[in-house]
């Protein structure tokens, strides 16, 4: 991913951060076969901290597990992860009046993730994992639900039609592309911009968090 300077993030923590906080990545890898391609999967991905993982499962159905399967030793996926992002019009830049020598851009965050792959069919792993990702899923609710709640034998068998995964989490790349290569005044137009048009306030926060010291 190209990362200007000003944009890049490589706090290990903050990044780890917001994998917890933006769960949702797109898996990526090569095809199989004689048409070598690309294939992607969308898919909640869980953080295991202590040991630098990322754990998941697809759908056994998914031609996604066989293109895993066929992965060379080592070879490595790509996992994005997708943040806050929002439009940003060059009129609220008050280089607009002065010069007018501005244009349209786009501010986001996302994350790369780089590892290698270990697929699980072991029941017990794949049980741990879906109470690890349920229950961080289902802690904000009033009325959490738990995987026990389900009858045992639903249980059993949703786990025969998945496909548990593991990625090492071997290079991490962050972007956080908030107007930091603007001044001051634009930054702050951008910021009041934002506010006063109310649709993009997890931008505006970040932008406030990252804005350069004069």
């Amino acid at each position: 991913m190209y990362i200007p300077a000003s944009y890049r993030e490589t706090d290990r923590a903050v990044l780890l951060d917001f994998l917890a906080a933006h769960p949702l990545g797109v898996l990526v890898s090569t095809t199989s076969g004689g048409d070598r391609g690309l294939y992607a999967t969308h898919l909640p991905l869980h953080v295991d901290r202590e040991r630098g993982v990322l754990q998941g499962h697809l759908a056994r159905a998914n031609p996604h597990v066989g293109h895993l399967e066929s992965l060379a030793a080592g070879e490595r996926v790509l996992v994005v992860f997708n943040g806050v992002d929002a439009y940003i019009t060059p009129s609220w830049y008050p280089a607009k009046q002065e010069h007018g020598k501005v244009v349209p851009t786009w501010n986001f965050s996302a994350v790369h993730v780089h590892g290698a792959v270990t697929l699980h069919h072991d029941p017990a792993f794949l049980a741990a994992h879906l109470r690890h990702l349920t229950d961080a899923h289902e802690s904000a609710q009033p009325k959490p639900w738990a995987v026990d709640d389900a009858p045992a034998e639903f249980i059993t068998q949703q786990m025969r039609a998945i496909v548990g995964l593991e990625i090492a989490i071997d290079v991490l790349e962050g972007k956080f592309k908030m107007s930091q290569n603007r001044s001051h005044a634009d930054i702050d137009g951008v910021i009041t911009g934002l506010g006063e048009s109310g649709a993009a306030p997890g931008v505006v926060a970040e932008m406030i968090a990252r804005k350069p010291a004069r």
